[in-house]
């Protein structure tokens, strides 16, 4: 199997060496997106356990200590509402300080995915290039060889000119799912910040927090 794929690889050409880089940068960003987003939605769900527990005793000093201890996405959202509460904010104003901290944290978890369609067009295109390339050094070859041999090296290079797009292939699909897979992840991780702000802003703005931050 090793040596299959080590001879697919030195028959495909030069261009599977770039499209080789592009399937590993693809790869390095979606590991890394990864980690962080699923650290991400693990701390900001403990995190807000915690916040919520503090909020529904009424207990906004301990909530608003807990914010400033916390360095979670989650923390900073909900320290913004809290703050406009302590200052005497309406519900209105804490839901837009809410929603504007908001603003500001989401892309922090966006950033870096749109590259995986990205490079996944990118190994598309390089493998058809690639194809493109040595179909036509094939046809040039072809053209100075003994007519007797024309039919067996037209075939053996197109074959070998054909690597390169099956590689570009292997290498966009899975960089395709990745980013299918990270975006929902994404989108998931942004749901649950919507849905906790609306939960505050809730549990803040009927006025059964209000007490205490008085």
């Amino acid at each position: 199997m090793s040596d299959s794929v080590v001879r697919f690889f030195q028959e495909g050409g030069a261009f599977m060496y770039p499209i080789a880089i592009v399937l590993a940068l693809g790869l390095a960003i979606a590991i890394e997106r990864l980690i962080v987003l699923s650290a991400a939605r693990s701390l900001n769900r403990r995190e807000f356990n915690q916040l919520w527990a503090a909020l529904r005793k009424g207990d906004v000093k301990r909530a608003v200590k807990h914010c400033n201890e916390s360095a979670s996405a989650i923390a900073s959202v909900v320290a913004s509402g809290l703050s406009a509460l302590v200052s005497g904010k309406t519900r209105t104003d804490i839901e837009y300080a809410m929603e504007e901290r908001l603003l500001e944290v989401i892309p922090r978890f966006e950033k870096r995915t749109p590259y995986l369609a990205t490079l996944a067009n990118v190994a598309t295109l390089l493998g058809l290039l690639g194809t493109i390339m040595g179909l036509i050094d094939a046809f040039t070859a072809v053209a100075a060889a003994d007519p007797a041999e024309k039919a067996a090296l037209l075939s053996q290079s197109i074959s070998v000119a054909m690597n390169t797009t099956a590689f570009g292939l292997m290498s966009a699909i899975p960089l395709l799912l990745l980013h299918a897979f990270l975006q929902n992840l994404t989108n998931e991780l942004v749901d649950s910040f919507e849905s906790a702000g609306v939960k505050v802003v809730n549990m803040l703005g009927n006025g059964r927090a209000g007490g205490e931050a008085a």
